[in-house]
């Protein structure tokens, strides 16, 4: 199979989704990872068709989206960076796509010259909000357009415009008879009259793709039609398995990663040890633990003893305290960038699925160390 090579940041991510039972948002975190959108995009997007997933994972632009800096710049290569992603207008309401970012389209690039594909990922709760998500979807399209261009005068390229994916990912309350379905909404021309001719590329701007998930047990079979799509997803979505970890790893080989081990060298023969045995179980099992001045020896310490151990305990107990690590992280990197506080709260609530009060609490805990 087409297996990617694992980094430690998506291990991390993938250890701390593997608890969660809802779609919250450290469920969420995993998409984040090129390993992970490398996937998903090699399954829907047309321009990737032939391309094999580290092809596709290095087109992906790390720093098109800008959401939150990174602790270790020597583990952000795979952390998706990007572009705006909150559009607003006066008197309009804030809203923000859950993740966008630019990615080559190597259909219309050159040497000289790379043209990008705008992504849109959402993963979805819920297929039935109380409106179809499929207008929703082609409305967050035509923003992640426009956003493109900035105002519009008699002077304006229209030729600059660059081709946009919104790729909604939904997970319950979905009809049986939709389940692990996928649907692909994009513009085509329908009628000509006369003898026109005009290039696909002039009008092909905007792909909706619509993926409906459904129940915990995936029950497609392999050589069916997005069977390797559906099953992946069906892991990342519904997380909280015995083999979370075994299928994604069909995906993303964790143990052929020498940087994974780099930082264990100085441990002796343990780093090794656990090495080959997870060449030969395939996977590492393991935990995501930090100390709370959120040191990287402690957190790759902590991950080596929770290998070790494989007490279940010691795994939630690492993977709450690499929490707290993280939301420490990123109030003080926010309050030293004089983020608004404002702001900082709706990242804790977004990205660490906390309540308001929780947020707040968090906040006062730990700006004031960063002053």
């Amino acid at each position: 199979m087409d297996r990617l090579t694992g980094t430690m940041e998506t291990l991390s991510s993938m250890q701390l989704t593997a608890d969660m039972e809802g779609l919250d948002a450290q469920s969420k975190t995993v998409l984040h990872s090129r390993e992970v959108l490398a996937v998903i995009l090699q399954g829907v997007i047309t321009e990737y068709k032939g391309y094999s997933r580290k092809e596709i994972m290095d087109f992906i632009d790390p720093d098109s989206m800008t959401d939150e800096k990174e602790i270790s710049s020597g583990r952000s290569n795979t952390q998706i960076r990007g572009d705006n992603s909150e559009f607003v207008q006066l008197n309009e309401k804030v809203s923000h796509f859950d993740m966008v970012f630019r990615a080559k389209n190597p259909q219309l690039s050159t040497e000289d010259v790379q043209i990008s594909l705008h992504v849109d990922v959402e993963p979805q709760k819920t297929y039935r909000p109380g409106y179809p998500i499929e207008m929703r979807g082609i409305y967050y399209l035509a923003r992640l357009l426009s956003s493109q261009l900035s105002l519009v005068t008699k002077d304006t390229d229209y030729s600059e415009l660059e081709k946009c994916y919104g790729i909604w990912i939904c997970r319950d309350d979905i009809p049986k008879s939709d389940r692990y379905s996928v649907s692909v909404y994009e513009i085509k021309n329908t009628k000509n009259t006369g003898m026109q001719t005009v290039e696909k590329r002039t009008y092909d701007l905007l792909t909706l793709i619509i993926i409906r998930l459904g129940s915990k047990e995936y029950e497609g079979k392999e050589g069916e039609e997005d069977y390797e799509l559906l099953h992946f997803l069906n892991a990342i979505m519904y997380p909280h398995k015995e083999d979370f970890m075994d299928t994604v790893s069909e995906y993303i080989d964790f143990s052929e990663n020498e940087e994974l081990w780099k930082e264990v060298k100085h441990m002796g023969g343990l780093g090794e040890s656990i090495r080959e045995e997870c060449l030969e179980e395939g996977i590492v099992k393991g935990r995501e633990e930090g100390r709370e001045e959120g040191r990287l020896e402690g957190i790759a310490e902590g991950r080596l003893e929770g290998i070790a151990e494989g007490r279940l305990e010691g795994i939630a107990e690492g993977r709450a305290e690499g929490k707290i690590v993280g939301i420490q992280a990123l109030i003080q990197d926010n309050v030293e960038e004089q983020v608004p506080r404002e702001r900082i709260l709706l990242k804790l609530q977004k990205h660490f699925g906390l309540e308001e009060e929780k947020a707040e609490e968090y906040y006062e805990r730990f700006a004031l160390l960063s002053k």
